[in-house]
């Protein structure tokens, strides 16, 4: 597969543009699905992106709609034929999550509240390991190594010279505590993340016990945005048997709005730091 083509992407944008050519057209998915013979919920299906289209999915749509203009049937085609490619995680078999890892591989800036371990993006392979396995008990060891392994590629994302992820991630005080693998996996992990947090583009920030009740009480989440202002932002919510994802506007500001509360709430940059230090020593001893 090409390297700048991601199919999850171009699904996202294939999707988006046929939803816009319905609407131009005032018609409803229900009414397309009737026309088309197929269920209303494989028209949600190619619209949100989430699942593959063919190239006679595209043709047969732009029927209904009446698209004269072959250019734009032509450019259509051509993104169902992108979005059919198999991005780098493929390769790894069947990943629950290979949706977001095309998302977060294509976005400019991730956003990331933690409550209960360090985000993945910042693992360590031995802490990795740990939370692997733990989380995993029942599966495989061979399972659990491409996990580890897709993890790690992952991180790839915010190590590149060139436009590099932009990282913010609030993690809960909880997840410094919470000992994953040994101590000695610890104080390695947390020297990690003060490591990267040294670098540009990445910003962690720690929310102490002491705030109590915060904007985050719900869980884990992040927002994901992209450099293409034709890609909406996307809100990840993680799942144990399925995963959620929003994109409706109003959704994506709700959770952004909460993202902000939790900075306000959280150590600053220097305070953060300070405190992962602290606990550094702590596990050396």
């Amino acid at each position: 597969m090409a390297s700048n083509v991601n199919p999850t992407v171009r699904r996202r944008r294939l999707g988006q543009e046929l939803r816009r050519l319905r609407e131009l057209k005032g018609m409803t998915a229900e009414e397309v699905a009737e026309r088309l013979l197929v269920s209303q919920s494989k028209i949600s299906r190619l619209e949100n992106g989430r699942r593959s289209i063919s190239q006679r999915d595209v043709r047969d749509l732009c029927g209904v709609y009446e698209v004269e203009d072959q250019r734009i049937v032509d450019s259509l085609m051509q993104m169902a034929k992108d979005s059919r490619q198999q991005g780098w995680w493929h390769a790894f078999g069947d990943i629950p999550y290979s949706v977001y890892i095309g998302l977060e591989t294509d976005a400019e800036s991730l956003r990331v509240y933690e409550p209960q371990i360090i985000t993945g993006l910042l693992q360590t392979r031995a802490y990795a390991e740990a939370i692997v396995q733990g989380g995993s008990p029942e599966s495989s060891e061979q399972e659990n190594d491409k996990r580890v392994e897709v993890r790690l590629r992952r991180q790839s994302r915010i190590t590149a010279e060139q436009d590099p992820l932009r990282l913010w991630v609030v993690l809960d005080e909880a997840a410094l505590h919470r000992v994953v693998g040994s101590r000695q996996v610890m104080r390695e992990q947390l020297e990690h993340v003060l490591e990267l947090s040294q670098l540009p583009h990445i910003t962690v920030q720690v929310l102490p016990f002491e705030v109590g009740a915060h904007a985050g009480i719900n869980g884990q989440y992040s927002i994901l945005e992209f450099a293409d202002a034709a890609d909406s932002s996307v809100v990840y919510i993680e799942g144990v048997t399925s995963d959620l994802y929003l994109e409706k506007p109003h959704d994506v500001q709700k959770y952004t709005v909460m993202y902000e509360h939790l900075r306000a709430q959280s150590l600053n940059v220097e305070q953060s730091r300070r405190l992962v230090e602290r606990l550094v020593k702590e596990y050396a001893r």
